[in-house]
């Protein structure tokens, strides 16, 4: 096996995606916790007393929430699936690069169930110019965090 002239640690292209897999493999433990945790406290509302007087917009908010949340879940474990079916085919380098779309989508997914979590219950608790003014700022924050800081920061580095 020879050394890639064009990687700057020296690594091997298997060794690359055997990292690459293993740095995603962290990335989904992140994800999947946090899709879940959401999921698990969305699933929970429905049995609290306040849920019955939801209006109907609140209620098809909430379960657009659930569908959206069950969505990143599902999107955050494909990886598993993905890897399980080619596991053994000498196919890392395609897991890998379907584990990073996945991921890639999922963000996106999390960022809008984020968001529209954090109106629903500004919007329950406050009214809805609260909900909309706290998701308006939730988007921005999530936008800058996810999208604008790593650009940011892919700007600054050498083009591989």
């Amino acid at each position: 096996m020879t050394v890639s002239s064009d990687s700057p640690t020296g690594e091997t292209p298997i060794a690359r995606v055997e990292r690459n897999w293993s740095e995603l493999l962290q990335e989904f433990r992140v994800i999947q916790t946090g899709t879940q945790i959401l999921t698990g406290f969305l699933l929970t509302l429905p049995f609290q007393a306040k849920f019955s007087s939801l209006t109907g917009l609140q209620t098809t908010l909430y379960l657009a929430l659930v569908c959206g949340s069950a969505l990143a879940t599902a999107l955050a474990l494909a990886p598993v699936s993905v890897h399980r079916l080619l596991f053994r085919r000498g196919e890392k380098r395609q897991i890998v690069e379907t584990a990073n779309r996945l991921a890639q989508i999922t963000l996106v997914v999390i960022s809008l169930v984020l968001t529209g979590t954090i109106v629903f219950i500004f919007d329950v608790v406050a009214g809805d110019t609260a909900g909309i003014v706290a998701g308006i700022v939730a988007l921005i924050v999530l936008t800058l965090l996810w999208v604008a800081l790593p650009l940011s920061l892919r700007r600054k580095l050498p083009t591989p």
